[in-house]
Protein backbone atom coordinates (compact mmCIF):
# COMPACT_ATOMS: atom_id res chain seq x y z
CA UNK A 1 0.00 0.00 0.00
CA UNK A 2 1.30 3.23 -0.97
CA UNK A 3 0.24 6.50 0.83
CA UNK A 4 -0.60 9.63 -1.15
CA UNK A 5 1.81 12.50 -0.83
CA UNK A 6 -0.93 14.61 0.36
CA UNK A 7 -1.67 11.78 3.42
CA UNK A 8 2.08 12.47 4.27
CA UNK A 9 1.62 16.04 4.02
CA UNK A 10 -1.06 15.95 6.12
CA UNK A 11 0.75 13.69 9.08
CA UNK A 12 3.73 15.99 9.15
CA UNK A 13 1.40 18.90 9.48
CA UNK A 14 -0.59 17.69 12.18
CA UNK A 15 2.66 16.71 13.98
CA UNK A 16 3.95 20.08 13.87
CA UNK A 17 0.81 21.61 15.24
CA UNK A 18 1.17 19.21 17.91
CA UNK A 19 4.70 19.39 18.79
CA UNK A 20 4.29 23.54 18.71
CA UNK A 21 0.72 23.04 20.94
CA UNK A 22 1.16 26.35 22.61
CA UNK A 23 1.27 29.11 19.97
CA UNK A 24 0.32 29.79 16.03
CA UNK A 25 2.00 28.18 13.61
CA UNK A 26 2.94 29.62 10.28
CA UNK A 27 2.79 27.67 6.80
CA UNK A 28 6.18 29.21 6.17
CA UNK A 29 7.83 27.37 9.01
CA UNK A 30 5.97 24.24 8.40
CA UNK A 31 7.22 23.96 4.61
CA UNK A 32 10.80 25.04 6.13
CA UNK A 33 10.69 21.83 9.12
CA UNK A 34 8.90 19.21 7.39
CA UNK A 35 10.55 19.70 4.28
CA UNK A 36 7.05 20.67 1.63
CA UNK A 37 6.09 23.10 -0.89
CA UNK A 38 3.86 25.84 0.30
CA UNK A 39 1.72 25.07 -2.28
CA UNK A 40 1.11 21.87 -1.53
CA UNK A 41 1.03 22.97 1.99
CA UNK A 42 -1.76 25.04 1.95
CA UNK A 43 -3.83 22.59 -0.17
CA UNK A 44 -3.42 19.96 2.99
CA UNK A 45 -4.14 23.20 5.72
CA UNK A 46 -7.38 24.15 3.84
CA UNK A 47 -8.51 20.33 4.05
CA UNK A 48 -8.00 19.68 7.44
CA UNK A 49 -9.43 22.84 8.25
CA UNK A 50 -12.43 21.46 6.82
CA UNK A 51 -12.13 18.51 8.48
CA UNK A 52 -11.63 20.23 11.50
CA UNK A 53 -8.89 18.97 12.70
CA UNK A 54 -6.91 22.70 12.21
CA UNK A 55 -8.28 26.03 13.49
CA UNK A 56 -7.04 28.64 10.96
CA UNK A 57 -6.45 32.45 11.40
CA UNK A 58 -6.09 34.73 8.73
CA UNK A 59 -3.83 38.30 8.54
CA UNK A 60 -0.44 39.25 9.88
CA UNK A 61 -0.70 37.91 13.34
CA UNK A 62 -2.47 34.40 11.50
CA UNK A 63 -1.20 31.04 11.74
CA UNK A 64 -2.93 27.59 12.58
CA UNK A 65 -3.34 25.42 15.57
CA UNK A 66 -5.18 21.87 16.11
CA UNK A 67 -8.65 22.45 16.69
CA UNK A 68 -8.81 20.02 19.29
CA UNK A 69 -6.40 18.15 21.63
CA UNK A 70 -3.67 15.55 20.06
CA UNK A 71 -4.79 12.76 21.92
CA UNK A 72 -8.33 12.95 20.48
CA UNK A 73 -6.81 12.91 16.97
CA UNK A 74 -6.87 9.05 15.25
CA UNK A 75 -4.28 8.73 13.00
CA UNK A 76 -6.35 5.99 11.18
CA UNK A 77 -9.61 8.73 10.79
CA UNK A 78 -6.75 11.13 9.37
CA UNK A 79 -5.80 8.91 6.84
CA UNK A 80 -9.16 7.79 5.41
CA UNK A 81 -10.31 11.61 5.91
CA UNK A 82 -7.54 12.66 3.56
CA UNK A 83 -7.02 9.69 1.16
CA UNK A 84 -10.80 9.40 0.88
CA UNK A 85 -12.18 6.61 -1.39
CA UNK A 86 -8.54 6.16 -3.51
CA UNK A 87 -9.16 2.25 -4.74
CA UNK A 88 -5.86 0.48 -3.77
CA UNK A 89 -5.71 -1.65 -6.84
CA UNK A 90 -7.36 -1.14 -10.56
CA UNK A 91 -9.84 -3.32 -9.43
CA UNK A 92 -11.72 -1.30 -6.44
CA UNK A 93 -12.11 1.38 -9.29
CA UNK A 94 -15.53 1.50 -11.08
CA UNK A 95 -14.99 3.56 -14.11
CA UNK A 96 -11.02 2.56 -14.86
CA UNK A 97 -11.33 -1.01 -14.14
CA UNK A 98 -9.91 -3.09 -17.24
CA UNK A 99 -9.37 -6.10 -14.92
CA UNK A 100 -11.00 -8.86 -16.64
CA UNK A 101 -10.29 -11.46 -13.67
CA UNK A 102 -12.29 -8.87 -10.89
CA UNK A 103 -15.36 -11.60 -10.74
CA UNK A 104 -13.10 -14.87 -9.90
CA UNK A 105 -10.34 -12.82 -8.20
CA UNK A 106 -8.93 -13.48 -4.53
CA UNK A 107 -6.66 -11.24 -4.53
CA UNK A 108 -9.09 -8.14 -4.25
CA UNK A 109 -10.36 -9.90 -1.40
CA UNK A 110 -7.66 -10.72 0.68
CA UNK A 111 -6.32 -6.74 -0.62
CA UNK A 112 -9.51 -5.79 0.85
CA UNK A 113 -8.47 -7.60 3.69
CA UNK A 114 -5.19 -5.93 4.53
CA UNK A 115 -6.31 -2.62 3.94
CA UNK A 116 -9.32 -2.90 6.96
CA UNK A 117 -6.03 -4.30 8.93
CA UNK A 118 -4.08 -1.17 7.93
CA UNK A 119 -6.72 1.27 9.38
CA UNK A 120 -7.36 -0.63 12.03
CA UNK A 121 -3.65 -0.73 13.33
CA UNK A 122 -3.51 3.26 12.66
CA UNK A 123 -6.88 3.41 14.45
CA UNK A 124 -5.22 2.91 17.56
CA UNK A 125 -2.53 5.63 17.31
CA UNK A 126 -3.22 8.92 18.37
CA UNK A 127 -1.04 12.31 17.54
CA UNK A 128 -0.59 12.50 20.97
CA UNK A 129 1.02 9.30 20.91
CA UNK A 130 3.46 9.89 17.68
CA UNK A 131 5.08 13.39 19.66
CA UNK A 132 4.61 13.16 23.43
CA UNK A 133 8.07 12.27 24.74
CA UNK A 134 9.92 11.46 21.04
CA UNK A 135 13.07 13.79 22.10
CA UNK A 136 14.02 13.51 18.71
CA UNK A 137 11.33 14.47 16.96
CA UNK A 138 10.43 17.84 18.91
CA UNK A 139 13.81 18.58 18.47
CA UNK A 140 13.32 18.41 14.41
CA UNK A 141 10.00 20.30 14.93
CA UNK A 142 10.15 22.93 18.00
CA UNK A 143 14.07 23.07 18.40
CA UNK A 144 13.83 26.33 20.01
CA UNK A 145 11.25 24.79 23.20
CA UNK A 146 13.68 21.79 22.87
CA UNK A 147 16.68 23.87 23.49
CA UNK A 148 15.75 25.97 26.65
Amino acid sequence: MRITKRTNIAVRLLMFCGANADRLVTKAEIAQRCNVSENHLAQVINQLSQLGYLHTQRGRNGGMTLARDAGSICIGDVFRDVEGDLPIAECFADADNTCPLVSACRLRLALADAAQAFYAYLDDITLNSLICDNVDLLKILNPVACGR
